[in-house]
């Protein structure tokens, strides 16, 4: 299993959105980054990742599952711009904050600490287990 980070403006995709999916999740549509796009192309059933607030909360809020694989980008007029469909698994019981990740030695070579703007990327089993702790949800 790979571990991911997806990031998305609350006033735009919350987390709330996100879990009134249900099962059957939704297309994470709208990238239009190519290494964001080629790490999306990367991702099989199954792989979880983070949902993150972006903009005013920037914090990691829960826990989602990739439930499609790559596959054009329903809202592009271009068939270069690929997505995945992703599905909420569970909340954090505590948000963990970009403060708090960049305070952290464990996470001091993390994607988002690095590249902030990247809207998907990957996330190493090691970070995936730190923030899980901090957290306070099971990291699987």
């Amino acid at each position: 299993m790979a571990y991911w980070l997806f990031k998305s403006e609350p006033s735009t995709w919350s987390w709330d959105d996100q879990t009134a999916k249900g099962e059957t999740g939704e297309e994470w549509n709208g990238v239009r980054n190519y290494q964001a796009r080629n790490f999306m192309r990367a991702m099989k059933l199954g792989d979880r990742g983070f949902f993150y607030h972006s903009q005013t909360e920037k914090a990691v809020v829960g826990i989602v599952e990739v439930c499609a694989e790559a596959h054009p980008d329903s809202k592009a007029d271009d068939p270069r711009w690929e997505c995945v469909d992703i599905k909420a698994v569970r909340p954090f019981v505590q948000p963990v904050t970009l403060d708090q990740i960049k305070s952290d030695p464990r996470l001091s070579d993390m994607v988002l600490v690095k590249n902030s703007r990247l809207s998907v990327q990957p996330v190493s089993e090691d970070e995936w287990r730190a923030i899980c702790v901090l957290g306070q949800t099971e990291p699987d």
